[in-house]
């Protein structure tokens, strides 16, 4: 029934097989409903692991915030903004530790999605946490904003590392195991 001079002219047998694997047709437009779009290249499934360590660094940035305000309470985080913003040096640690949360929950995401730039900006962030951290609680910096209380330097390095121990878990499941290593070299 089709017609050669008439190219517009669809045939309804075609037509009929063409509404069973899910396209319709509308005044000679195509709609395809079922249909997926190719791509360049396959797509691996994000690993278990780097879905975990992705969830991993959400959570724990969310729970950090949440026990800071229950200790602090709302006077407390007020004081907290008050003295960290007397000084240009403080209001630039505290927005700069502001910063830094945005960034490694912005890593996150991206981990997910299989950037490779974001597990080592995520390993950028804790190296700089912990290097301020441990030279503010050995008392160069602010130690008043951000320091890790101890009476040696033993001490202080011990509490250190059992804080960051969670990020540290985090970062062994991103580097370590070849699934997660496959996952963002094939990305």
């Amino acid at each position: 029934m089709q017609d050669a001079n008439n190219p517009l002219k669809i045939n309804k047998d075609a037509v009929d097989a063409a509404n069973v694997r899910g396209i319709v047709f509308m005044e000679g437009n195509t709609l395809e409903l079922f249909t997926r779009t190719p791509r360049s290249h396959a797509r691996l499934n994000v690993p278990a692991l780097v879905q975990v360590a992705a969830l991993a660094i959400i959570l724990i940035r969310c729970l950090d915030l949440l026990m800071i305000f229950n200790l602090l309470g709302l006077a407390g985080i007020a004081d907290f903004i008050h003295r960290s913003v007397q000084t240009w040096t403080l209001t630039l640690v505290f927005l700069s530790s502001l910063v830094l949360v945005f960034v490694e929950i912005g890593c996150a995401f991206s981990l997910v999605k299989g950037r490779n730039w974001a597990r080592w900006v995520y390993l950028l962030t804790q190296v700089i946490a912990a290097s301020y951290l441990w030279a503010a609680s050995l008392g160069y910096g602010y130690p008043e904003l951000f320091s890790i209380a101890g009476e040696s330097k033993r001490e202080i390095f011990r509490s250190l590392v059992l804080q960051k121990m969670p990020d540290l878990l985090v970062l062994l499941l991103l580097f370590i195991p070849a699934s997660s290593r496959r996952f963002f070299r094939f990305q």
